[in-house]
């Protein structure tokens, strides 16, 4: 008899219920969901054969330790079947996307990569930067790294093709040069310094610059300034001469830019200690354009090869792949990636690993900085971890957190009151993670500390009681930090008391009385305070939380201040759109000749009827 067999009506998980549903699976392209007793999606997967695939997880034993804890976790499964695996690989990439299993890689940061925009939409074509979809009129020249990537390079456009950066609108209402015309850094076209068809030349050459054709740029510049100096135009010529100084400083500058490869990009995966860094160098017109590192979410078991599958389908999911991309590893199915992110595209795109040459040597140098960037991580980790290992046993708390909530509150004499929320893990600042809470409690005194902290509080744990009452998910904390004392803590206590949430600890963070930095006490419920000694890590560690909470709340502060002092009053009244208020402002001059005027002085305003003068009246004078 099988001691380890359930009881005849007990439901089916694990490697059982897979091994039933095996038995109603066909040999479909398609995909398949690992799903938790409470509904949770743990795992999507794709499949070119469902039946064969799943059937691999019904074997009772052979699998690693993660696959075997999901194996065990799984308590039902869904199924979508495709007509192509191509489309069953984009199917389980939206889905993973969609749902973030817990145990799929996943790429944590999906942010969009900027550009560079050469405006088409005016007669003196605009340079700057752009993130975002490619909807305005006009050449788009990326994706670059970062946005300082992108300020060098506009910096360099700048001093060698003298081209304007400044919007449409100071274009236009422009009576003298600015100041980048005067430190050579603009052709100044906004004051008639320079013609339309010369203009058109400097961005020319500016787009074979960023095309890679930097060369026949450089000698068209140096016979130019041949022939002025030939025909004593001494002042062009310089200012030739300074150009091609400033584009032969840019290319010494760009000497590791590659002859060989125009257009690709370069994947380079290092994993070490169960964590992977994928490392993703951008290379457009024979020019390197900046590099990022991604460290994407795995379970420590998965293969290299099924790391970078999974991180291509997710990175390209949003952004147009490059004609070649070099890879460090290969892939499970190289074909059907270079197919789907081919389908993406709307032409061939090349994918692969090279062996020898430029290519390769490319990929080395990528190879190396992911090896680095992890290194560096793990070290950084390995001191969060010894801080919050210190912080848990100067505290005596229960375990060591993951997950630390930090709490403040920003004013200025009541107004504008917003609570701020930092998190903190053994990775560091989890900033996806940080939340503003405006104030909206009507009956909450002006800077009333203690009300503002309630209605934060009440409003962050009420959600978490209904979305995860039984506490699976991480989203709970292990620790409560409050920037204040005793009275500060004591309330906290009470409002989580009332909420039925009494066993997270918290530590109120307060001055001493000298209000030095470094003499702060710490404050628990039920607890005398207690210090730690100045050259205590786990001391500065409790004050870069406070100060990044301080920091957080503040920011908030002011973003809402300016925000309400921008606002208009119009902007409040239902039926007011854009064009209405901008004809009741040309007609009164301000809003607040809007608010004084009478009925029939409303009616007047051009595009106002009658029953929308009666409105905005009524909105100024509710008492008729």
């Amino acid at each position: 008899m099988d001691d380890t067999a359930p009881p005849i009506d007990a439901p089916l998980t694990g490697h059982r219920l897979i091994a039933d549903y095996c038995r109603r699976l066909d040999s479909s392209p398609g995909v398949y969901r690992m799903l938790d007793a409470q509904g949770a999606v743990l795992y999507v997967g794709k499949a070119r054969n469902l039946k064969a695939r799943v059937s691999n997880y019904a074997r009772p034993s052979g699998h690693s330790g993660r696959i075997a804890r999901m194996i065990r976790e799984t308590a039902s499964m869904m199924f979508l079947t495709t007509r192509t695996e191509t489309e069953a690989l984009l199917l389980e990439q939206n889905l993973i996307k969609q749902l973030k299993p817990r145990y799929n890689v996943l790429l944590r940061d999906d942010k969009s990569f900027p550009n560079i925009l050469v405006s088409k939409s005016h007669a003196f074509p605009q340079i700057k930067k752009h993130r975002g979809a490619k909807s305005e009129k006009g050449d788009y020249y990326g994706p670059f790294a970062s946005a300082g990537a992108v300020n060098r390079t506009l910096n360099q456009l700048q001093r060698v093709f003298l081209l304007r950066s400044c919007t449409d609108a100071t274009f236009s209402s422009r009576t003298r040069p600015c100041l980048l015309h005067q430190i050579k850094r603009c052709s100044a076209p906004c004051v008639g310094r320079i013609d339309e068809g010369a203009y058109a030349d400097l961005v020319a050459d500016a787009e074979r610059f960023l095309q890679g054709r930097s060369t026949a740029v450089q000698v068209r510049l140096a016979a130019e300034m041949a022939e002025a100096a030939e025909a004593m135009e001494y002042e062009r010529a310089a200012a030739l001469r300074d150009r091609i100084k400033a584009l032969t400083a840019v290319q010494s500058v760009q000497a590791i830019n590659p002859k060989g490869v125009a257009e690709a990009d370069v994947v380079a995966l290092h994993m070490e200690a169960g964590q992977a860094c994928v490392q993703v160098f951008f290379i457009r017109g024979n020019q390197s354009w900046g590099n990022r590192d991604f460290y994407p979410r795995t379970g420590g078991s998965e293969s290299a090869e099924e790391i970078m599958q999974a991180f291509l389908a997710q990175f390209y999911d949003d952004k147009v792949p490059p004609r070649l991309i070099l890879l460090s590893h290969g892939t499970e199915d190289q074909d059907l990636v270079a197919r789907l992110l081919s389908d993406r595209a709307g032409r061939r795109v090349a994918v692969g690993v090279p062996q020898r040459g430029e290519k390769a040597a490319l990929v080395a140098n990528a190879l190396r900085n992911a090896r680095e960037s992890l290194a560096r991580r793990l070290a950084e980790s390995a001191t969060q971890r010894r801080l919050l290992e210190g912080l848990a046993e100067a505290f005596d708390l229960p375990v060591v957190p993951r997950r630390i909530e930090v709490y403040d509150n920003s004013h200025i004499q009541g107004a504008a009151p917003v609570g701020g929320m930092i998190v903190a893990g053994p990775e560091g600042w989890m900033k996806s993670q940080y939340r503003k809470f405006n104030i909206k409690g009507t009956e909450i005194t002006p800077g009333d500390d203690f009300g503002m902290m309630r209605e934060v509080l009440t409003r962050r744990f009420s959600r978490l009681l209904k979305e995860d009452p039984d506490r699976q998910s991480d989203a709970w904390p292990d620790l409560l930090l409050i920037d204040g004392g005793a009275g500060q803590v004591s309330a906290v206590a009470g409002i989580m008391a009332e909420m039925g949430v009494e066993d997270i600890p918290m530590i109120g963070v307060a001055k001493g009385e000298d209000r030095d930095h470094g003499k702060e006490e710490f404050h628990r419920p039920g607890q005398r305070p207690k210090a730690l000694p100045m050259n205590d890590p786990v001391l500065y560690f409790i004050q870069r939380l406070r100060d990044e909470a301080h920091r957080w709340a503040i920011g908030t502060h002011r973003a809402r201040r300016t925000k309400q002092a921008m606002a208009n009053p119009l902007d409040e009244i239902a039926g007011v759109g854009a064009a209405r208020k901008r004809a009741l402002l040309a007609h009164f001059g301000s809003a607040k000749a809007v608010a004084r005027a009478g009925l029939e002085d409303l009616q007047a305003a051009p595009g106002i009827s009658a029953t929308m003068a009666k409105t905005i009246h009524d909105h100024f004078h509710p008492e008729g």
